[in-house]
């Protein structure tokens, strides 16, 4: 059976720390989990700690390319089965529902074919949460 593959965009919140767990889970079940971070998330929770757990490269940076002959975010997008944004900050769903990519979880989450499938985890303030613009 082939492995399955997990995108998972961890954004900045306070939330980023319950990542850790999330990808040690998925990575007992059998999952290979790639771990997309923004630069924020990087303040919350270190690469380190999820590279340990994931046994995979993190990736960060849009413009890091380590590998001449591809392209890292179509790359990713390809491999994945699944694209999970645990904790998904306001700022970042909004780039989303607005097809905005200057990082890069929404530029991956762009070039995701559309048969994968996409699960976002809000994590912020409920009042930033409940505010109508975050709603739509």
């Amino acid at each position: 059976m082939e492995q399955k593959h997990v995108l998972l965009g961890i954004s900045g919140s306070i939330s980023a720390y319950k990542a850790a767990d999330l990808t040690n889970e998925l990575t007992k079940k059998g999952y290979a989990v790639d771990v997309l971070m923004t630069k924020n998330s990087t303040q919350f929770i270190t690469p380190l700690t999820l590279q340990s757990l994931a046994k995979r490269p993190i990736h960060v940076d849009v413009m890091q390319e380590n590998q001449p002959d591809r392209i890292n975010h179509i790359e990713l997008a390809k491999q994945a089965d699944l694209f999970l944004l645990a904790p998904a900050s306001a700022n970042l769903i909004g780039k989303l529902a607005h097809g905005l990519a200057d990082d890069l979880i929404s530029t991956v989450a762009l070039a995701l074919p559309l048969s994968v499938p996409r699960l976002i985890a809000p994590a912020m303030n409920t009042v930033m949460y409940q505010n109508p613009i975050v709603q739509r």
